[in-house]
């Protein structure tokens, strides 16, 4: 542990998040066998108090119990969460804006850090494409029913005849992968390339080469990052981010193997949208997956996702799938 600090860091950050949740166990334990003993009582003054912290114990268990469905490997840790926009020009870029912020103030509900790792705008509006880290308890688990294509419906703010149109944006969610041994690396597979950040001009723009790009040369992935003023800095988060893609390619494999066994596969690509947000002619949010819907997409869209992360969740546990 004194040797390895990085090592010791991450042990000590696994003990406080189980010593957090067994606590969270024995408080309502607790809480439990203080309103026993005050039921035991028959006292009409406690009736009220009573009723009142029965209720708070049914909300604690049933949010333990939603906690236990997310049970996968990384559910439990952070994400990463990617958005592209799809064809379309400057609406789709827009709604990869729109949904960025949908995304961010669901974490900021949920008390979750973010950090944008990589972004490139669009060129009118809106933007091309994003990388944000989401850290906190059960970023990963939470967050993984977002997975997919997104389409919108509105009348078009960027269209001179104000007619509706359809957008699509995809939605990558991936696990932060804190264990460098469980995705090896071979440095010789890579090539690594600095350029100049972008920058809106002024001060903002880097005068070094601070952006990096890694290529990963068997598979031909590229990522990016040129949101910090190090290089150093934007190399160890786009390691972070390829390390989760390369993950992200062998469990899709596992996953596809296993469900074309069952006769259920489908592939995440554009056309299979997982949600559909209509705001003309009428507002509706509405997930193919589950069927679950909300009228109010206004709401969805201030970062009210909880019932449609909920809903596939027990769809996927009702199905056996975890």
């Amino acid at each position: 542990m004194w040797e390895e600090p990085d090592y010791a860091r991450k042990v000590m950050k696994s003990l406080s998040n189980l010593q957090s949740e067994v606590d969270s166990w024995q408080v309502l334990n607790q809480r439990i066998s203080d309103a026993l003993e005050l039921v035991q009582l028959d006292d009409k003054a406690l009736y009220a108090e009573l009723d009142k912290e029965t209720t708070a114990i049914e909300e604690e268990i049933d949010d333990l119990e939603f906690e236990v469905m997310l049970s996968g490997s990384y559910d439990r840790g952070n994400a990463l969460l990617a958005i592209h926009a799809g064809a379309g020009g400057t609406d789709s870029q827009d709604w990869a804006e729109m949904l960025q912020r949908m995304y961010l103030r669901w974490c900021e509900n949920h008390n979750y850090e973010t950090e944008v790792l990589d972004l490139t705008p669009g060129e009118e509006a809106g933007i091309k494409s994003i990388t944000i880290s989401v850290d906190g308890p059960f970023a990963y688990g939470y967050l993984r029913p977002e997975k997919g294509v997104h389409r919108l419906v509105r009348l078009s703010p960027f269209d001179a005849a104000h007619r509706r149109h359809t957008s699509f944006a995809l939605v990558e969610v991936l696990p932060q992968i804190e264990d460098e041994a469980e995705v090896q690396i071979d440095s010789n597979d890579l090539r690594i390339d600095t350029y100049r950040s972008a920058g809106a001009g002024g001060q903002n723009v880097q005068k070094n080469d601070t952006a990096v790009r890694i290529t990963h040369l068997p598979t031909g992935i590229v990522v990016t990052c040129q949101n910090e003023r190090s290089q150093a800095q934007n190399r160890d988060n786009a390691m972070r981010v390829l390390r989760a893609r390369l993950y992200n390619i062998r469990q899709e494999k596992l996953e596809e193997k296993i469900a074309e066994l069952r006769g259920d596969y489908i592939k995440a690509e554009w056309g299979s949208q997982i949600r559909s947000y209509v705001l003309h002619p009428y507002q509706m949010v509405k997930d193919h997956r589950t069927e679950y819907e909300v009228g109010n997409a206004q709401s969805v869209l201030n970062g009210a996702l909880d019932g449609f992360i909920e809903a596939y969740l027990r769809q996927q546990m009702g199905n056996g799938k975890e």
